[in-house]
Parts: C-alpha cells; sequence; structure tokens
C-alpha cells in the first residue's frame, strides 16, 4: 500500500492527516496555516517529503445533492496549483461530514486536521 497524506483544505488553516504505510489508519497532523501562500505549500511539500507518500488527498466541498459551489472552485483552483508544485498526484475526495464527525471526535488534534482524517479514513476504506 502506499502512503495518503490528506488535506482538509480552508483559505485560513489546511486540516493535515497520514496513513500509515498498510493503509489502514489515518492520523492526525498539525494544521498548515494559509496553505495557498508559498510558505503553506512549501510545508505541504515538505511533510508529502518526509513521509514519503504517493498521493495527496484534498477534500472536495460538495452539497447533499453533490453540487459544488464558489468554495469548491477554490478547492480546484488550490488543487492545481498544488500539483503543480509536487512530484505526486493530487485528487479529490467527498469530504461531506467530515467537519461534523471531527466535531464530535475527541483528541489533541485541530478540528481541521481531526476532519482530514476522517477524510482519509473514508477514502481508505472505499478504495482499500
Amino acid at each position: 500500500m502506499t502512503r495518503v497524506l490528506a488535506l482538509d483544505y480552508g483559505s485560513a488553516r489546511c486540516g493535515c492527516a497520514i496513513s500509515d504505510p498498510t493503509g489502514t489508519l489515518a492520523t492526525p497532523l498539525p494544521a498548515i496555516e494559509q496553505p495557498g501562500s508559498p510558505d503553506g505549500m512549501d510545508q505541504i511539500a515538505r511533510i508529502a517529503a518526509e513521509h514519503g507518500v504517493d498521493t495527496v488527498l484534498v477534500g472536495m466541498p460538495v452539497s447533499l445533492s453533490g453540487e459544488e459551489g464558489p468554495q469548491a472552485r477554490e478547492v480546484r483552483d488550490f488543487v492545481a496549483r498544488l500539483a503543480e508544485r509536487l512530484d505526486v498526484p493530487v485528487q479529490t475526495w467527498d469530504e461531506r461530514f467530515t467537519t461534523k464527525l471531527a466535531r464530535s471526535t475527541p483528541g489533541r488534534s485541530s478540528e481541521d486536521s481531526r476532519a482530514a482524517a476522517h477524510l482519509l479514513q473514508g477514502y481508505l476504506e472505499a478504495t482499500g
């Protein structure tokens, strides 16, 4: 299995989570401030390199009906810029309900990173 880095993108802060090498568990990492800035992009690239990730997964905000709004367009722009910066594939994954799940999940990690962990766990279970 490959390691996956999941990002719960927000323009102010981006939650992060990483899969274990077996692709079974998702673990929250510290959130990144201003992820779309040059420093934020550098931090994401550094995390990806340090953990040897093969894929970066970015949560795609869609409505319950599956429609994309203005936030989804911002995420797509972020994904395009990130894909130019990294040497690994960057893809999106439906992030519906991850914030709600994060709010009900205790832990020391930020809510954003807990949301990224839920996003990643859903992806691992669906694709594993």
